[in-house]
Order: C-alpha cells, then sequence, then structure tokens
C-alpha cells in the first residue's frame, strides 16, 4: 500500500500484472480484490511481482524482495533467480533467491535477495523459473523515504494504552487490541533493549500477503519478549478515513506494512516492507538478541 499524505491504498496495490515506471507490485494490501486466485494457473503466463517499495541508490547491499505469479493465480514455490542490469549498463550474473514462506498461505511465498543498487534511476531485472524469464523493470530512487539501516531510529511517541495519540481504536486486530501498546517508542527507542516495532493495519489488510503480518509478529514476541520490547502503530487514527497516526508521518513511511529492528542503542539493523513471513521477523529477532 502507498502512503502519500493522505494515504492511497489503492494506488500501490493493484494487482497483478500492473506494468509502469516501478515495475509489476504486488498486491499485498488493498480495500478490494487479491488481485490473484489461489487456485493452480500451470498453462497461464509467468509474472514477476515487485514486493520492495523503498529501493534506493546505495552501495550496501538492501533487501530486494518479489513474488511470482502464473497467469491469474500466484505461484511461489519453485526456485527462482533473477538478475539486475543498471541504467544504461549490462546485466549482472543470475542471483539465487531465498523463498520466504513460513505463515503464508501456498503459492503466496516471497523471494528475497541482498543486492547493491548504486544507481538511481531504471533499472531491469529478469527473474528465472523453471526455463522461464519474466521481467521486473523497477525505479531505484536517489535517497530513501523511510529510515534506513544504520540510520538512528526515530525517537517519537507511539499511540499506547494510557496515551492513543488519538487514535482509535489503538489496534485493529481481530478479537481486540495486541500486548504492543504498553510502552511508547520514545520510551524504548535507545534505552538499552532492542526493539521491534510493527507498522501495519490489520483491519485495512484485506489480502492474505500482508493480513498475517501482525499476527506473525505476536507468535514470535512469545518467545523474544522477555529480551526485545515488541511495539505495534497502526497506520491510520480510525478504521476509515485518511488521517495517518503522527508516528508513521515521522517515520516518513512511504508504504505499509513494515516492520524494525533496533538495536540497544537505537541503531536500525533491519527493515521488511511490503510483505514478509515468520521466519524473517525471526532472523531478525536473533541477530537482536545475538548481538
Amino acid at each position: 500500500m502507498e502512503l502519500n499524505g493522505a494515504l492511497s491504498r489503492r494506488n500501490f496495490l493493484t494487482g497483478l500484472g500492473m506494468a509502469g515506471l516501478g515495475g509489476a507490485v504486488l498486491a499485498a494490501c488493498g480495500g478490494g480484490s487479491d488481485g490473484a486466485g489461489e487456485g493452480q494457473d500451470e498453462d497461464g503466463e509467468l509474472s514477476a511481482l515487485r514486493v520492495s517499495s523503498d529501493l534506493y541508490a546505495s552501495t550496501s547491499p538492501q533487501r530486494f524482495a518479489f513474488a511470482i505469479a502464473r497467469g491469474s493465480a500466484y505461484a511461489s514455490g519453485p526456485t527462482a533467480k533473477i538478475l539486475f542490469k543498471p541504467p544504461g549498463g549490462t546485466a549482472g550474473p543470475a542471483t539465487d533467491a531465498t523463498l520466504h514462506a513460513e505463515g503464508l498461505p501456498k503459492g503466496r511465498g516471497v523471494y528475497v535477495v541482498e543486492t547493491a543498487l548504486p544507481t538511481a534511476g531504471i533499472w531491469d531485472a529478469t527473474v528465472e523459473v523453471d526455463g522461464e524469464a519474466a521481467p521486473l523493470p523497477f525505479q531505484v530512487a536517489a535517497l530513501a523515504s523511510a529510515p534506513t539501516v544504520g540510520a538512528a531510529a526515530l525517537r517519537v511517541p507511539s499511540p499506547t494504552t494510557a496515551n492513543p495519540l488519538n487514535v482509535d481504536p489503538l489496534c485493529t486486530l481481530d478479537g481486540g487490541p495486541c500486548a504492543m501498546h504498553a510502552v511508547s517508542l520514545d520510551q524504548v527507542v535507545g534505552s538499552g533493549r532492542p526493539v521491534i516495532v510493527s507498522f501495519s493495519t490489520p483491519a485495512r489488510c484485506q489480502t492474505r500477503y500482508c493480513g498475517p503480518t501482525l499476527e506473525q509478529v505476536l507468535e514470535v514476541r512469545r518467545t523474544y519478549e522477555s529480551k526485545i520490547a515488541f511495539v505495534h502503530v497502526e497506520i491510520y487514527e480510525r478504521p476509515t478515513g485518511p488521517t495517518t497516526v503522527s508516528t508513521v508521518k515521522a517515520w516518513n513511511l512511504p508504504t505499509e506494512p513494515w516492520l524494525y529492528a533496533i538495536n540497544g542503542a537505537g541503531t536500525i539493523v533491519g527493515r521488511l516492507d511490503g510483505a514478509f513471513d515468520r521466519s524473517e521477523i525471526k532472523s531478525l529477532a536473533d541477530r537482536l538478541v545475538q548481538a
């Protein structure tokens, strides 16, 4: 979902086959259709769907995530490789992508590579699956919109049970508020205790890519809550309407959902966006407790 001033979910998530300057974009969240069926479509054309939304020019590796589909059906599962071609350059070697599917429905896994994207502009990528190739052009911005790995996490208030910051309901998780609204971000960032913060809006994530994000964070929390502070921040102040939570505005998040891992000194050590599985969250939690 793309956030642009007053957030517009449908601008970012338009379903399979969306072509444009930024390439095809995964329909991870949305107020309407999934954009892809659950059934098999073995005879359909292979397509690649970009998951990462905030790609920026840097010589440091960053997470590039994508999904695949055949025709109208998501089809993640087989081994996939990806080749990157910078603006005006030549394609590099094929890179094996790691499939992350823990906690996601069949066919809806997320492929991830860590890659440097040193040049701003329009990049070309090619995804290879079982001898077939699918183009995946994408935009690399000169600068990131959201905070990046290595930066200091913003120490701003987040909605809590004691101070909801005009957010009602405090948490839109089905069944009532989750257990991650006891402390505010400005109380725990840089306090010596590592933090995992989830920016997500369960009530408005109606598809099964980003919809389970908060539930997966809560599952990981059960194992790590004695060592890591977990914080959840809703995206909108109300279940309907465009006004975003002040914390989301301060972090300048261009899309949702997001998840950040922050060490005890207040430095960002990992970020996930768009879609991610339980294993990626666990990996960040392990990195925090082992630091």
